[in-house]
């Protein structure tokens, strides 16, 4: 997993990476729940599902290129299938890459179980 980043950033570079996460975490989660809410199309449903599952890997830093990689391609599918948030579910798509290529920082789940490792001799 290691291989999937290139550096775990902390300081300022890794607290804006932080923000991009929570961020789309707390909206993935927000308009995943509406979109079940009352949302008719069972594709529309399982979208939004899946958006909002992998939210949460967002807001805690879990598998974070993999999660990226997902949430990009089911808000293009949202988009695709004739959203009337297109603007929403554009920027979702390129924050999820964003942090797909950025990685997860510092402040993650996954640099407490990827991240560079410090071995006293």
């Amino acid at each position: 997993m290691q291989r999937l980043f290139s550096m775990f950033p902390d300081g300022w570079p890794g607290r804006g990476i932080l923000l991009l996460r929570l961020g789309a975490g707390v909206l993935l989660i927000s308009d995943g729940i509406t979109g079940l809410m009352g949302a008719p199309k069972l594709e529309s449903v399982t979208l939004q599902a899946i958006a909002a599952g992998v939210g949460i890997f967002f807001l805690v830093g879990l598998w974070t290129p993999i999660a990226g990689a997902l949430v990009a391609v089911t808000e293009i599918g949202i988009a695709i299938s004739g959203t009337a948030h297109l603007r929403s579910a554009l920027l979702l798509a390129a924050i999820a890459s964003a942090l797909a290529l950025l990685g997860p920082g510092a402040w993650s789940i996954d640099a407490l179980l990827f991240g560079r490792k410090r071995l006293d001799l």
